[in-house]
This record gives structure tokens, C-alpha cells and sequence, in this order.
């Protein structure tokens, strides 16, 4: 018997920033036990490369990120989603948790904005990661 292997999504409007930092600083935490989707109700074109920039020069790859449409079926198959500002826009799925983080929009900020939300988002992801793995051991912050 496997062992459940945790799934959430991360939600905002354009995919671009909020969704795509904790997307991505998720998996770099969870070294495989905990699997992170990022969406959004609006995708844009490209990430933003003000978040890009920074999350890169924390050491972690965002070369293949890109912004994809938030669908029922990507919040159905998790067990929890995270919304960043989709507020309304974001489809409700009976079953699944639903949390919403109140978190700065980066896009089009200076670079010590983005590090602060990024910061804001690293303290968040590491709190849940203690909740959805209990037992893993999560190692310093990329922002030590």
C-alpha cells in the first residue's frame, strides 16, 4: 500500500507571481511529498520577471514555469487550494479545502517587495509543509 501523497493547488488571477513563488518554493521544500500545482483564473502571457529574478537568485529554477488555466479538475484532484486573490473568479469543488492567503501582488514591484512577499510566502509554504508532512524535515530557509 502507497502512502497518499498530498496534492495542492495555488490560485491567483494571472499565475504569474504569488501562485508560481509558492508553487515553486513547495517543491523545493517538500522533496517529493507533497505535490504543488499553480494556476490561474486569467493566465497571462509569461511569469513575472520581477519574481523570476528573485526566487532565481535564491537558487531555485523557474525555467519551466509557465501560467496555465485554474480548472475544476486540477482543484478536484487536490486536497487543498490556496487562493491568492481569484477571490470569486476561483471554481468551487465540494470536497476540497479551501484556504485564501491574503498576499501582496509582486508583478511590477521593486525588488525588495518581491523578496518580502517571497518571504511572506516561504514562512506560509514551510507552516503548511508542517501540517501536510509532519515528518519531514524541512531544512533552512532559502532566504538564510
Amino acid at each position: 500500500m502507497t502512502e497518499h501523497v498530498p496534492q495542492v493547488v495555488f490560485a491567483c488571477v494571472r499565475n504569474g507571481g504569488r501562485s508560481v513563488a509558492a508553487r515553486v518554493l513547495t517543491e523545493h521544500y517538500a522533496q517529493g511529498r507533497v505535490v504543488a500545482l499553480s494556476a490561474g483564473t486569467q493566465p497571462g502571457e509569461h511569469i513575472h520577471p520581477e519574481v523570476a529574478d528573485v526566487l532565481e537568485s535564491l537558487g531555485l529554477d523557474t525555467s519551466g514555469e509557465h501560467p496555465q488555466h485554474l480548472t475544476r479538475e486540477m482543484i478536484a484532484a487536490s486536497d487543498l487550494a490556496i487562493t491568492l486573490g481569484c477571490g470569486e473568479e476561483c471554481p468551487y469543488v465540494p470536497g476540497v479545502t479551501y484556504r485564501d492567503w491574503p498576499v501582496d501582488d509582486p508583478g511590477g514591484q521593486d525588488e525588495a517587495t518581491v523578496r518580502r512577499i517571497v518571504a511572506d510566502l516561504d514562512a506560509r509554504v514551510r507552516a503548511l509543509l508542517g501540517e501536510l508532512a509532519p515528518d519531514l524535515s524541512l531544512g533552512p530557509s532559502v532566504l538564510a
